[in-house]
């Protein structure tokens, strides 16, 4: 119903920073938790973030605490990722989702799992 796109992955050296940009087109709704995940070669796809609607509350991977941060813009539509302190294990295609209408908090692959995907945008920490 949400048709999602990513932008801003690439390759960065280790330690580095990106910005991923997720904008959603279409759809009527809008009150719905969006999150970021990722899912690198042969490994199971991971919770990186997810951030409530409207956007006062945000959720992190173990991992990803103090180095990520989510936000969004709803005027625009879009939710970020801010990326610092990047390492060679951040190296994955990182997808953006946005949960169902009216799933205002979202911290799982199962709370996006009747929401919208992203066809993901390919991140690579060298070094």
């Amino acid at each position: 119903q949400v048709h999602l796109v990513e932008s801003g992955g690439g390759l960065v050296q280790a330690g580095g920073s990106l910005r991923l940009s997720c904008e959603a087109s279409d759809g009527i709704h809008s009150n719905y938790a969006m999150g970021w995940f990722r899912q690198a070669p042969g490994k199971e796809r991971e919770f990186v973030a997810s951030i409530s609607w409207p956007g006062a509350n945000t959720y992190y991977g173990t991992s990803m605490k103090g180095r990520f941060t989510i936000s969004r813009d709803n005027a625009k539509r879009s939710v970020y990722l801010q990326m610092n302190s990047l390492k060679p294990e951040d190296t994955a295609v990182y997808y953006c989702a946005a949960a169902r209408p009216g799933t205002y908090y979202a911290r799982g692959s199962a709370d996006f799992e009747f929401g919208s995907w992203g066809q993901g945008t390919q991140v690579t920490v060298s070094s």
